[in-house]
């Protein structure tokens, strides 16, 4: 017997209606400020205490006024094996709310339901890219990156020029869509979507720079810096968070081996990125991090203006372009001890510890998409980053 994929609407008017079941999830924080599109992150654990035996595509998720809700479920640090199959082995629930200033508590619920609930559309996505020389690329409705794999980094031994390019710093791709565009551009071929065909494009310039928050070892007067990245895995790719992970083979930063394994976490509706570096290392018990901005990141034949805001734990750039636009860069380091740079960076400095994380945030956004217009507007984004990062949500789940 077929099972029938409901259209969302029509879980108001069925199984979603009638059922009787639920959690309730609150979440609480002490931000006055307007918080949009924040991602509610629930261990799927509480939910299972509450709701057992609920699986990820028979529930409903709604807010206080019934409305029904776009969610996805990980399988990320899941919480025990499941071997009767009653939904006790998923990770985290996801789901977004728009935060009213002033508005500190939000009420939810978790319903299960009769019948399946189709996916909902992607407005994240990750994927290794091995047609264009192990490129990892990564996107939300508001900007897309990319940074380079081993194949890049490899000589053009047979002659056939092949580009080769050995950083370990990260790309920007502008959109001024919200739907993804890494599949189609990529299909497109490389120097399409160096050309805004009316998606948006790439004119963001790494080379041997750091690019937009790619990491270094500082030792007060020079950056030591990894390749290309070695290896990737995915974590979780829905429709409201992609999650995943590159890990970079050991350089030598003035005698100290480091390697690096970096997590990025991408929520739809953001201009930043959440990023937690681990270094591994012997011998000091602290490195000096830095995380970089490219001090000439405009296009190609672009005469650019930069200003540059330096201040605590915020390193922003706005770069005002000849004829494509400006485009804001900004890095949010709450651990931050101190901003410098070198030759081809903006710097923001922090301690680490070996195997201990380091947290910090990745912006980019582009006028021609819309989220923001000016130097002013994209001050007050990333100030709105280091505000949200320092009064977290929490989450409560009752019957």
């Amino acid at each position: 017997m077929r099972t029938l994929l409901l259209p969302i609407a029509a879980l108001l008017a069925g199984g979603a209606a009638q059922a009787a079941e639920q959690a309730r999830i609150t979440v609480t924080h002490d931000l006055n400020l307007a918080r949009p599109s924040e991602t509610i992150a629930v261990p799927w654990s509480e939910i299972n205490r509450v709701l057992p035996g609920a699986l990820i595509q028979k529930i409903a998720v709604k807010d206080s006024q019934g409305k029904l809700l776009p969610y996805q479920v990980s399988n990320i640090a899941p919480q025990a094996k499941d071997p009767k199959g009653i939904g006790a082995a998923y990770g985290e629930l996801y789901f977004q709310h728009s935060f009213a200033a002033g508005e500190t508590q939000a009420s939810f619920t978790v319903e299960k339901t009769d019948v399946v609930t189709p996916p909902f559309p992607a407005q994240t996505y990750a994927r290794y890219i091995p047609e264009r020389l192990d490129d990892f690329a990564w996107e939300n409705d508001h900007v897309g990156h990319r940074t380079y794999g081993p194949a890049l980094a490899a000589p053009d031994s047979t002659g056939s020029g092949k580009e080769v390019l050995v950083t370990s710093g990260l790309d920007i791709w502008f959109k001024r869509v919200s739907y993804p565009i890494v599949d189609r551009w990529y299909n497109k071929g490389h120097d399409h979507y160096h050309h805004d065909e009316g998606e948006g494009m790439d004119m963001y310039n790494v080379g041997k720079s750091r690019g937009a928050g790619g990491t270094g070892v500082w030792d007060g007067k020079q950056l030591y810096v990894g390749r290309n990245y070695a290896s990737w895995k995915v974590l979780a790719n829905g429709p409201i968070r992609s999650v995943f992970e590159l890990s970079y083979d050991a350089w030598d930063a003035a005698g100290t081996k480091v390697s690096e394994v970096k997590r990025f976490t991408i929520d739809a509706g953001q201009d930043f990125d959440t990023m937690d570096s681990t270094f591994s290392f012997n011998g000091p018990q602290q490195l000096l991090v830095a995380i970089g901005l490219n001090k000439k990141p405009a296009d190609k034949n672009q005469q650019e203006e930069i200003a540059v805001e330096r201040q605590g734990a915020l390193l922003t750039q706005w770069v005002t372009q000849a004829s494509k636009g400006a485009f804001g860069t900004a890095i949010v380091l709450p651990s931050a001890t101190n901003i410098t740079g070198d030759a081809l960076n903006e710097l923001i400095l922090a301690p680490v510890e070996s195997g201990k994380p380091l947290r910090y945030y990745l912006g980019a956004a582009w006028d021609r998409a819309g989220h923001i217009t000016s130097s002013a507007e994209w001050q007050a984004k990333a100030r709105l980053m280091a505000a949200r990062a320092s009064h977290p949500l929490k989450a409560t789940v009752t019957p």
